[in-house]
């Protein structure tokens, strides 16, 4: 299996050291570019520097990147660009950054949750994968055959992870129709969220409404759900990550997976345990969002979960309400920091 991962927004030559020295297992790097809104927060906003600076360290970096062979994927993947959705000088300004990037460092896909940058990409850029987004939230046949016409390849929904019949099917249609399909491993969110659609809007027009005197900030509805102690042992079987020793089990689904590390605080941690498909620790530690500040001072081990976790969950009816498998291999990795660190909850 290979890794797409993320340029990371904040300054982090230790993880471009990384990729670097794992370069034979990453398929992409990719990144969003300047004060295009994509789906993460914009690189401007979140450093002391200035922008013109940022950039120019983006760019040293990425070409780095591009002198070891490695290969890009640029990201158009806001969910609303608001006024400039449509207009000509956006995709003057979309045009202009693809060709650049493809002349200076080399740009192998595009990944987008608007049709018209797709269309846009497809009829002037021969030879650029063009992908639908997980912000899409494409996961059935039906979904990708709507935009076939579109998109060359599909990130599939995260709810799908551990879907192995569904994945199964997707597969076969994809063989069948000449596209390609992907997974994102390491997603923290809530299965379902009512909230994300709403979320990745705020995310969209967060230059915007930062500029504004605010009433409300709004941070996901995962952190007030999962602080319910109620909710406690929900966690497992309402999120749909792929731990890193079941990445195997992928491998005739998708020829690689996405990792978020672009926000991370350690990503160089995701990508090692990845690589190395094995991972002692909390769990949530790999995963974008990471809840672990409400689980604290209980935190759930990676290593302690069942051997069979992941066939399990893989291949069962998905009647959630009725089982209790998912809570109970929770209870049995759910370790409390205390004086004896293996202490059990």
């Amino acid at each position: 299996m290979k890794y797409i991962v993320g340029y990371p927004i904040a300054e982090n030559e230790f993880f471009l050291n990384t990729i670097v020295q794992n370069k034979e297992s990453i398929s992409e790097v990719y990144f969003s570019w300047g004060d295009i809104p994509n789906g993460r927060s914009m690189l401007e906003t979140n450093q002391c520097a200035t922008p013109f600076a940022l950039q120019q360290r983006q760019l040293k970096d990425l070409k780095r990147l591009s002198d070891e062979g490695l290969r890009f994927n640029l990201l158009f993947n806001a969910n609303c660009y608001g006024k400039d959705s449509q207009s000509r000088a956006f995709f003057n300004k979309i045009g202009n950054l693809t060709d650049y990037v493809r002349n200076e460092l080399g740009l192998s896909s595009v990944t987008t949750s608007s049709l018209l940058i797709a269309k846009f990409i497809k009829e002037n850029f021969e030879g650029i994968d063009v992908r639908a987004s997980v912000n899409m939230e494409i996961g059935s046949i039906e979904g990708m055959s709507y935009v076939s016409n579109f998109f060359d390849s599909f990130y599939v929904k995260r709810e799908l992870n551990r879907n192995l019949p569904m994945l199964s099917k997707l597969r076969q249609w994809c063989d069948a129709n000449g596209k390609q399909l992907y997974l994102l491993a390491n997603s923290g969110c809530l299965n379902n969220c009512s909230a994300h659609i709403f979320h990745d809007n705020l995310v969209a027009h967060e230059a915007e409404i930062s500029a504004m005197d605010n009433g409300y900030q709004f941070k996901g509805i995962c952190w007030d759900f999962l602080s319910d102690s109620n909710n406690f042992y929900k966690w497992l079987q309402r999120t749909n990550f792929i731990r890193p020793e079941d990445i195997a089990l992928y491998d005739h689904i998708t020829p690689a997976v996405k990792l978020a590390t672009r926000v991370n605080s350690a990503p160089v941690r995701v990508l090692n345990a990845y690589i190395e498909k094995r991972y002692r620790g909390s769990v949530m530690e790999l995963l974008e969002p990471n809840h672990s500040g409400i689980f604290y001072p209980q935190y759930i081990d990676n290593s302690n979960f069942r051997k069979d976790f992941a066939t399990h969950v893989m291949n069962c009816d998905k009647q959630c309400d009725k089982c209790d498998f998912c809570a109970e291999v929770m209870k049995h990795a759910c370790i409390k920091l205390a004086d004896d660190p293996s202490a059990k909850v």
